[in-house]
């Protein structure tokens, strides 16, 4: 092989090599490494664990200060809706439609506005007490008359979740005053007493008066251990009350005071295996497609996912937590 003497600026001589005999290899930094197939499942497991663990810290956010907005939401639309009615003497008077009487009112349909000066609480009243229909508002217990009527009428309402409407309520005290309107007009309560389980019940309700009992949550905010009630008389004359066409014996065991809605367990797991489908996609596909490209798609699918599933679970929880 020749070399061939070259002069460097101080005036040595340099060998110069051959082009072919050396090449420098430069690193592509553009390539992305080849994953193992060891590595890959690791990947796609800590995917699934990232998000089961963002989604659990999510759904105790939701629970604990978000839930609110929905609860604020579905007043406000429902309050927009019943003004009419109400307006207009069409709102529902009993446990029936009011343009279909061989039909029973939808659960969540507006049936009466709750308003509580002493605890500054002005609150739509839905049709149902499952845990579904509370988290848009204090629900009427469907085999008791509406407030204003003869007989005793019962409302639940949440302590701490889903804008927590009866958080203030054991604070009320005898005297105070409940004002109930409803399709058949104002109906004005005054408190007896509050009570939890254990405590003496009031006389019973002399035949053709009016009383309203709400109920409510006891113990710690989210670990609910029992339930209290607000006892009031109505003192204003009480309304017509509609046949009674449901009975203790109709309503699911949902729609009791701290029931559980058990049919939200096949829905929950068919909604969690979508996401942990979608989580193992996300582990597969950002090694593959790329990390931000993937989390681009997958964060709206992800959070869908992940609700539709925190609304099932809050299905399975206390319906006045």
């Amino acid at each position: 092989m020749s070399m061939v003497e070259v002069s460097s600026p101080s005036g040595a001589s340099a060998p110069e090599t051959d082009e072919t005999e050396t090449e420098q290899v430069k690193p592509d930094y553009g390539r992305r490494r080849r994953v193992s197939q060891v590595s890959l499942p690791r990947r796609i497991a800590g995917s699934m664990l990232l998000t089961l663990s963002v989604c659990s810290i999510g759904f105790i956010v939701w629970i604990a200060f978000a839930s609110k907005l929905y609860y604020d939401r579905v007043q406000h639309d429902d309050y927009a809706s019943f003004r009419g009615p109400l307006a207009s003497a069409t709102a529902p008077t009993g446990p029936t439609d009011p343009f279909d009487s061989t039909r029973l009112l939808a659960l969540g349909s507006p049936v009466a506005l709750l308003n509580i000066p002493a605890i500054k609480l002005n609150a739509v009243v839905l049709q149902g007490t499952t845990g579904q229909v509370l988290e848009g508002g204090p629900g009427h217990l469907r085999d008791t008359p509406l407030p204003g009527q003869q007989g005793v009428s019962v409302i639940f309402g949440r302590r701490a979740a889903y804008g927590s409407p009866f958080s203030k309520m054991s604070s009320l005290s005898p005297g105070d005053v409940i004002i109930a309107t409803t399709g058949q007009g104002v109906a004005q309560f005054q408190v007896l007493d509050v009570r939890r389980a254990g405590d003496p019940t009031p006389v019973p309700v002399v035949a053709g008066q009016g009383r309203l009992t709400l109920v409510t949550a006891d113990g710690a905010p989210f670990a609910p251990s029992g339930e209290v009630y607000v006892d009031a008389d109505l003192t204003t004359k009480p309304f017509a009350t509609p046949a009674m066409v449901l009975s203790p014996a109709n309503l699911s065991p949902a729609e009791n005071a701290l029931g559980t809605d058990s049919s939200a367990w096949v829905p929950l797991v068919l909604w969690g295996e979508l996401l942990l489908l979608a989580a193992a996609a996300v582990g597969w596909l950002a090694r593959s497609w790329g990390r931000w490209q993937t989390w681009l798609i997958a964060v709206p699918v992800l959070a869908y996912l992940g609700m539709s599933v925190a609304d099932e679970v809050t299905r399975l929880l206390p319906n006045l937590m």
